[in-house]
């Protein structure tokens, strides 16, 4: 396999919809929509910058503007959009000004990228509605979507592969699906 060679672009089968989200790593964020009932697929990769085709280093370099993102296609009959920000807000700290945790850099900052003018203004309504759960401001931006630029293969479904074998993974993503009663792959929450 290539390592360098990106990852092919979510499909979208009809009927179902999608939301660009960008919460601190894309391996903590992939594996927690991954294991959503109506979630029919989620795509790390960069969204959010200037830089066409960024590849992860360019990325992690900060040059690039873009943040790591997910791309979660999505069945609306089964989740909704308000469920898939409301599991955002969950899943990580959307005070923290391009920050989660050990992960630091402009790249790992809080976004919604909107691709309608309908999920515009339900991610609005859905940060407001958030904020009484923090005592901290939230920080997330809310944009209109850009192009996604999918991450390279070997960062694709990566906690369902690699998991407990990577010490990053057992230290930050195992505990997260952990508090959020997520640790069960068989065990998908009802909408």
């Amino acid at each position: 396999m290539n390592d360098k060679k990106p990852a092919a672009a979510p499909s979208l089968p009809e009927g179902h919809q999608k939301a660009s989200l960008a919460a601190g790593c894309y391996w903590c964020v992939e594996a927690v929509y991954q294991r959503l009932d109506g979630v029919h697929s989620v795509t790390s990769g960069f969204m959010g910058g200037h830089v066409p085709n960024p590849s992860y280093e360019d990325v992690c370099a900060g040059t690039t503007g873009h943040a790591e993102s997910v791309q979660v296609i999505y069945d609306p009959e089964i989740i909704s959009y308000e469920k898939i920000l409301d599991w955002f807000w969950r899943l990580h700290d959307p005070t923290t000004l391009n920050r989660q945790g050990a992960d630091v850099g402009e790249h790992y900052r809080s976004a919604i990228f909107y691709h309608n003018d309908e999920q515009k203004q339900v991610a609005t309504a859905s940060r407001n509605a958030a904020q009484q759960s923090f005592t901290s401001p939230i920080v997330t931006e809310i944009n209109q979507a850009k192009t996604f630029y999918p991450a390279k293969l070997s960062h694709q479904d990566y906690y369902r592969i690699v998991g407990e074998k990577n010490p990053y993974c057992r230290a930050v993503i195992t505990p997260k699906l952990k508090k959020l009663k997520l640790d069960k792959v068989t065990e998908k929450p009802s909408k």
